[in-house]
């Protein structure tokens, strides 16, 4: 257990920590932030076979939250005239033939229908594959050091037949956001990371955040991250925490802490990053078919009962995850890094998803779970 003694004594954050790690999580720590001060804790072990908890402010992949700093940066541009929302992506970047009626909104809404380049997964059970890079396996561990050029994932994505037509549903897609990082680049003339730095990381003093694109180690200290395959009928074991991360580019690659995390999503509520009407239009969410849960423009609008909303993102990459909440003035706010073993069976995405819910119920709702996401 890590807790500094003149934080506040919260006994029940510890014991959900230790009851998540009894679901199967390698290890797992937390940062809250409320009227009580603040308070961080850990469980479980930092590396298989040691026993060493996770460092509370360690580097972690912190998977699809990398989006909402991505769509805040889009964001911030449209405030700075220099993109528009409603405009068709392909004016912007008409050299790969988009469809005209995909808008810039549509990609930070999910609602653009363009393929998902690690894969679509169909309600009946069918499955459209992706890069081969995904992890699904042996291939995967194998490949785990292939670099992917963001410009490759999106025609690849584009290859593919569209889930639907442009704006008539919603389905998560990694390729929205290789789209809108190649428009920052576009538009900007700089990188996605010079652009992150220069008007988020910059400003918020964001000094253990990092925009890695292929880069493959994380800087210490950091827990390990593991994934499990088959092997000619042997299962086994082995350290991903060094990986070239441009497999997920731009829609999970980024490195970040929980402390860094507690202030981006602090800075973005509080109006800091973004005007009031681009915050409204952030929040402006659509249903995703997920109890509780609608998608605005790089965050989900959870609903977590007696009316009460909390503006999120969360995401899982190869053995390492990271959970961002917060209430919508930022009076409240969680964030939590997570190590395990991943597996091409997502083994761990129930567990997750457990933890997940959890923890906002212990924070958010004095520890009572929403019946909503209870029946989830």
């Amino acid at each position: 257990m890590s807790i500094d003694p003149t934080e506040p004594n919260r006994p029940e954050l510890q014991r959900a920590l230790e009851g998540i790690v009894e679901s199967g999580i390698t290890g797992i720590t937390l940062r809250v932030r409320d009227e009580r001060g603040e308070w961080t804790g850990s469980a479980g072990v930092a590396e298989l076979g040691a026993t060493a908890t996770p460092p509370v402010d360690g580097h972690v992949r912190i998977g699809s939250n990398t989006k909402t700093f991505v769509a805040t940066l889009v964001l911030r541009l449209v405030d700075e005239g220099r993109i528009e929302l409603d405009t068709p992506v392909a004016e912007y970047l008409p050299e790969f033939g988009f469809d005209q009626r995909i808008t810039v909104r549509m990609l930070l809404q999910h609602t653009s229908g363009v393929f998902n380049f690690t894969g679509e997964y169909y309600p009946d059970g069918s499955v459209v594959t992706g890069i081969p890079a995904t992890p699904a396996g042996k291939e995967w561990v194998d490949n785990r050091f292939h670099t992917y050029r963001p410009a490759e994932l999106v025609e690849l994505a584009l290859s593919k037949p569209a889930r639907f037509e442009p704006g008539t549903d919603w389905s998560y897609s990694n390729t929205n956001y290789v789209i809108a990082r190649l428009l920052i680049e576009k538009v900007t003339g700089r990188s996605f990371a010079e652009e992150a730095q220069r008007l988020i990381i910059e400003p918020l003093g964001l000094t253990e955040t990092a925009t890695p694109s292929s880069e493959t180690d994380i800087a210490e200290p950091h827990a390990h991250a593991y994934y499990r395959y088959d092997d000619a009928g042997q299962e086994k074991t082995v350290d991903v925490t060094s990986h070239n991360p441009s497999w997920i580019s731009s829609g999970g690659d980024m490195i970040s802490t929980s402390a860094d995390l507690a202030t981006f999503i602090s800075a973005l509520v509080s109006g800091k990053l973004l005007p009031a009407e681009l915050l409204a239009q952030m929040y402006a969410a659509r249903p995703t078919g997920i109890p509780g849960m609608d998608y605005g423009l790089g965050v989900f609008v959870q609903h977590i009962g007696d009316g009460d909303t909390v503006i999120t993102h969360n995401g899982g990459a190869a053995g390492h995850a990271a959970l961002m909440f917060s209430t919508p003035d930022g009076s409240k706010i969680l964030s939590a890094t997570l190590n395990y073993i991943d597996d091409a069976a997502m083994s761990m995405a129930v567990p997750f998803q457990q933890a997940t819910q959890r923890l906002v119920a212990e924070v958010f709702r004095g520890g009572r779970t929403d019946p909503a996401q209870s029946a989830a």
